[in-house]
């Protein structure tokens, strides 16, 4: 298992062929070209719903009539989101605070221009057992303790970030180091957020997360065999719990393909 902020795409092999990229990100930072994925790729993973494209294309509305719009929106929601891009946004020479989240939006713009499929791993709202699921999320978040917890949500802010530093990893020979300092500023975010909603529920999400990333695999290699790769950008901080439940080799899950088309957009 990497270092939990460790930099660099892990590629996990599935035992029956194929592999899964896992490209860690960080929420609306801007990558640096050498911080791109060099990784060839068959197919796109999203941990989303298919929903997210039209939440990402009103953004990029929203942003082209009031720039800064979508981060001003952030910046008064409140709660660790709302601390995670106020402190970022004072980070030097990173980039950050960008609507739609630009790394995923970048890869799906890819996907679209080459004519790539895309796989939405969030299951749809007329998934029951996810139905469930987002039952036990709530009624997670909405527990007396995390009701109350959430008054000193700064306190835990701070205390969270002085232990991340300890997991900060140098970024690759030429990106700035402060890159650093945002991978631990969204190492918070994370853990307040899975605080939140409980390691039990997480973990559960994880694994069907898992079982229908093979399931995509599973549908690329009925095109490219055991040479398919199927790409997954994710947040630096989840990767580890990603591949610990990919590396209990669930059950695959068969999953809707969405084949994307070509709609004129370049890459970024």
């Amino acid at each position: 298992m990497p270092a939990r902020l460790e930099w660099g795409d892990i590629h996990w092999d599935d035992p029956d062929g194929g592999t899964i990229v896992l490209h860690p990100v960080l929420p609306t930072v801007v990558y640096p070209r050498k911080m791109r994925t060099r990784a060839e790729w068959h197919g796109l993973a999203l941990l989303e719903s298919p929903d997210v494209v039209d939440m990402w294309i009103q953004e990029e509305k929203d942003e082209a009539e009031s720039p800064g719009v979508n981060l001003s929106h952030g910046l008064i929601s409140g709660g660790a989101f709302g601390i995670f891009l106020d402190e970022i946004s004072m980070v030097e020479d990173v980039t950050s605070g960008r609507f739609p989240d630009p790394e995923p939006r970048r890869l799906h713009r890819n996907a679209v221009r080459h004519e790539r499929p895309v796989f939405f791993i969030e299951p749809t709202a007329d998934d029951e057992e996810w139905n469930k699921h987002l039952t036990n999320e709530a009624k997670a978040a909405s527990h007396w303790k995390k009701l109350l917890g959430m008054i000193s949500i700064g306190g835990k802010w701070r205390k969270r970030v002085k232990k991340n530093i300890f997991d900060a990893q140098k970024p690759p020979k030429g990106v700035s180091p402060n890159l650093g300092s945002a991978a631990v500023l969204s190492a918070t975010w994370w853990d307040l957020s899975e605080w939140i909603v409980s390691p039990e529920v997480g973990q559960a999400r994880d694994a069907r997360f898992a079982s229908r990333l093979r399931g995509a695999l599973a549908s690329l290699r009925s095109a490219h065999g055991s040479d398919a790769v199927l790409l997954l950008p994710l947040y630096l901080p989840h990767r580890n719990s990603v591949l610990d439940a990919l590396n209990s080799l669930p059950e695959q899950e068969e999953i809707s393909l969405i084949t994307t088309s070509s709609d004129g957009l370049e890459e970024e």
